[in-house]
């Protein structure tokens, strides 16, 4: 009879959790939905009042009678800035993760482990004001050096104005997902199974060997999921980025000049002063951020569902 109660309890337990994981999952897309509905509607009404090209328009004048605006300079603007930060990123926070994780004495990890954990809770308006006051006027340097060896791509061409560009709003959003992206490999490495590691040891494996065999295929698809969580925070970052980039609706070849604009940028400069179809503006340029999240998302779960079966993960 106990082993009968016991065994109807945890069913009932059972049946509790399945419930409320349900609904949870269930209210997740229902809010989902929402969002994007309410995302939609407004940017159909904005994209109908607009008298220039939604996607081509190198203007934003959504207060103007007729109004004409565009992202193309805006989706320019996020796309490179979050791709400079994750090219500068994931390398170095894949290294300090496999510092903390496998190189460094127990002690020094865990004091590492403890300031990454901190930098990642750090408001992104603290980093923003630490790039407009130190950042941007060390970046100058820099920026004359790329442009002495590298200024004939054009793309690294630089003319001296304040460094107030998307390689400098990169530069900024790479330190700020850093942490994040640290944090999260860190522990996917943290889990590779000791008998994997112990086995290449014992085949005479040097440590460098069983990282490179057990330790990064292992935590491969850990490592992608990480980058897209950075990759998330860059896209969508807006304090630190408005307080960092010189605002226009041009789009520069060179990475280093003063100029261009985000989507969350945008949003959080112009949404005070705009009026009713500004704001709908706003919220279709909010719409495209939101599919662009939701395609890089996409994309993330398509390759780990790839390469699962390669990882080790599910052994």
């Amino acid at each position: 009879m106990p082993a009968t109660k016991k065994n109807t309890d945890t069913r009932l337990g059972d049946r509790v959790f399945s419930t409320l994981s349900k609904g949870s999952g269930i209210a997740l897309l229902v809010i989902m939905a929402a969002i994007a509905v309410f995302l939609a509607i407004r940017a159909v009404v904005a994209i109908g009042e607009d008298e220039g090209n939604f996607l081509t328009t190198f203007e934003w004048d959504a207060n103007a009678d007729p109004p004409v605006f565009g992202i193309a300079v805006l989706l320019f603007g996020t796309v490179v800035s979050s791709v400079i930060a994750m090219a500068l990123a994931v390398p170095v926070a894949v290294g300090i993760a496999l510092f903390i994780s496998h190189y460094a004495p127990r002690r020094l990890a865990t004091t590492i482990g403890y300031v990454v954990d901190l930098l990642a809770a750090v408001p992104s308006i603290i980093y923003g004001l630490w790039g407009a006051l130190y950042l941007v006027p060390h970046m100058t340097g820099l920026f004359l050096w790329l442009d002495q060896f590298f200024g004939w791509t054009g793309v690294l061409a630089y003319d001296g104005t304040p460094a107030r560009s998307l390689m400098t709003v990169g530069i900024l959003l790479a330190i700020m997902i850093l942490p994040i992206i640290t944090s999260v490999t860190r522990e996917v490495f943290l889990q590779t199974p000791k008998a994997n590691q112990e086995a290449a040891l014992a085949l005479g494996a040097t440590r460098w060997e069983v990282v490179r065999m057990t330790v990064l295929p292992f935590g491969r698809s850990g490592v992608i999921s990480a980058s897209m969580l950075g990759l998330g925070r860059a896209l969508g970052e807006t304090m630190a980025v408005a307080t960092v980039l010189s605002p226009s609706f041009l789009i520069d070849p060179s990475l280093l000049e003063s100029g261009g604009g985000t989507f969350a940028q945008n949003i959080a400069s112009q949404f005070k002063e705009a009026g009713s179809t500004g704001r709908d503006a706003l919220i279709a340029s909010g719409l495209v951020l939101f599919l662009l999240t939701l395609l890089v998302n996409g994309a993330a779960r398509l390759i780990i569902a790839r390469r699962r079966e390669y990882s080790g993960a599910n052994a």
